[in-house]
């Protein structure tokens, strides 16, 4: 249990404390959800990169690594879908669960045949992505709620606020797929496929 390992189960230990504080209804609780998560995706950033200076890579950190940022992520948009964030957050979120679904099964496939998979430059972007989406949509529902109550004349930002997160949330989907189509393609022979 090295140090970017540790990092990792905070990171875990951190979502439910996240999540809590997204969904339930207090003062400047979108802020409160932003600070747990930035701290949280902090983590993802510095055991990644202390494991890769001191060479402290394992196969329990190419393991549990990829799922406490799975469980952060699916944490924010289940918590969107639960504050009532449209359809459009179901089908994003329907998109990352079923690429997860697929994604881990391959992964146990592939642990049975004595492989630990990392995760590849395409899955890494789509999570820097995806975390970013999400920074975004809680600073400005935390703005929006601060807007209302503080500055109620200054209004008129909510919508493109509303605009430019659910842009950046389609890209994220976006880039689930084509992360999830390059996962299964570059492990392609768990599958019995390798001749394609």
């Amino acid at each position: 249990m090295n140090i970017p390992n540790q990092l990792t189960v905070m990171r875990i230990f951190m979502t439910p404390i996240f999540l809590a504080a997204l969904v339930i209804d207090f003062p400047f609780h979108y802020f409160v959800a932003l600070l747990v998560f930035g701290i949280a995706s902090l983590t993802d950033f510095w055991d990644g990169k202390i494991a890769r200076k001191y060479h402290l890579i394992t196969n329990f950190g190419k393991f549990l690594d990829p799922i406490a940022d799975k469980m952060l992520t699916t944490a924010a948009f289940l918590g969107f879908i639960l504050l009532g964030h449209g359809a459009g957050i179901v089908w994003i979120t329907f998109l990352v669960l079923a690429r997860e679904f697929i994604v881990a099964s391959m992964r146990m496939m592939a642990a049975s045949k004595g492989n630990v998979v990392a995760a590849d430059k395409w899955g890494k972007i789509k999570t820097v992505v995806q975390m970013f989406a999400v920074v975004l949509v809680l600073a400005s529902h935390g703005t929006i709620d601060l807007l209302a109550t503080y500055a109620p004349t200054f209004t008129a930002l909510n919508q493109p606020l509303i605009i430019a997160y659910t842009v950046v949330l389609w890209i994220s989907a976006a880039l689930t797929v084509i992360s999830g189509v390059n996962y299964l393609w570059k492990n392609k022979d768990c599958l019995g496929l390798k001749d394609l």
